[in-house]
C-alpha cells in the first residue's frame, strides 16, 4: 500500500481531527441532551426517555411527521421514475446539446436553494396554484430529480453493454431486454437514488418553508417554529429521530449496494 503524501505535512492529522470534532461533536451533544431530564438545553440534570414520549404524544408533531412522510414518499416515487426515464433515455446517447441537457438536470444541485424556493413560489403564484401540500410535493419532485438521477446514471454507465447485446443476440426485443436485463441490474442504483431523494425531501426546509400553505407544515418547519421559543429537549428528541431515520436509510442503501456486487 502506497503512503499517502498528505500525511507527511505537519499538522495534517491534528487538522483532520479538529475538523471531525467540529463537525460531529454538536450532533453528539444534541443526541445526549435529548435524554436530559430537565428542560435546560445546556445543563445536564439526569437521564430520561420522557422527551421521546412527549414527542410521540404531541399531535402537532405527529401531523408534521405525517406531512413529511406523505411529501417524501410521493416526491420520491415521482422523482425516481422521472430520473430513471431520463437516465435510460440519455444512456450512451450522442447528440448536440447533450451536455446542456445533463447540466439542466443537475441544475438544482448548484443553484442556491433560496433562489429555487423564491422562483418556485413566484411560479406557483403566477399560475394561480393555491399553496399547500400539493405545491410542496411538486416543488420537491423537481428538486429531488437530480439526487435520484446521479446514482441511476452512474449505475447505467457502469453496466457493460455486452449484456444487452447478448440479449439482442437471443432475439429479445427492447422491452424484454429492459425488463429482464437492464432493470434487474439497474435496481441498486434506483433504490440508492430513491433513498437519497427521500432523505433530501425529508430534511428540506428552505423550499418547503416558501411553498407550504396552511396545514402543510413538515417536521423541519415545526422544528424551526419551535426554536423561536428556545432549544428544548423536545426539539433535540425530534432532531435525533430524524437523524436516526437518515442514518438508517444510508445504511440500507450501502447494504444493498454491497449485496448487488
Amino acid at each position: 500500500m502506497s503512503d499517502n503524501p498528505l500525511r507527511r505535512f505537519p499538522g495534517t492529522g491534528t487538522a483532520a481531527l479538529a475538523f471531525f470534532v467540529f463537525l460531529y461533536a454538536p450532533v453528539v451533544v444534541l443526541i445526549a441532551l435529548s435524554f436530559n431530564s430537565g428542560r435546560s438545553s445546556t445543563l445536564w440534570e439526569g437521564f430520561t426517555f420522557d422527551w421521546y414520549g412527549v414527542v410521540l404524544d404531541n399531535p402537532d408533531i405527529l401531523r408534521a411527521a405525517k406531512n413529511s412522510l406523505i411529501v417524501g414518499t410521493i416526491s420520491t416515487v415521482l422523482s425516481t421514475m422521472l430520473a430513471t426515464l431520463a437516465a435510460i433515455g440519455l444512456d450512451r446517447a450522442r447528440f448536440r446539446g447533450m451536455n446542456a441537457v445533463n447540466s439542466v438536470i443537475a441544475l438544482p444541485l448548484v443553484v442556491p436553494e433560496i433562489v429555487t424556493a423564491v422562483a418556485t413560489l413566484i411560479f406557483f403564484l403566477s399560475i394561480g396554484l393555491k399553496l399547500g401540500l400539493g405545491t410542496v410535493i411538486l416543488a420537491h419532485v423537481v428538486f429531488c430529480i437530480p439526487f435520484a438521477y446521479l446514482p441511476i446514471k452512474a449505475r447505467l454507465e457502469g453496466m457493460p453493454i455486452a449484456y444487452r447485446e447478448a440479449a439482442a443476440d437471443l432475439y429479445a426485443n427492447e422491452w424484454q431486454t429492459f425488463r429482464r436485463v437492464t432493470l434487474p441490474l439497474l435496481w441498486p442504483g434506483v433504490i440508492a437514488g430513491a433513498m437519497l431523494a427521500f432523505i433530501t425531501s425529508l430534511d428540506d426546509f428552505v423550499i418547503t418553508y416558501f411553498v407550504a400553505g396552511p396545514g402543510a407544515s413538515t417536521l423541519p418547519i415545526y422544528i424551526f417554529a419551535s426554536l423561536r421559543m428556545g432549544v428544548t429537549p423536545e426539539v433535540n428528541a425530534i432532531s435525533s429521530l430524524m437523524l436516526v431515520v437518515s442514518i438508517l436509510f444510508v445504511s440500507v442503501s450501502a447494504w444493498i449496494g454491497r449485496r448487488s456486487k
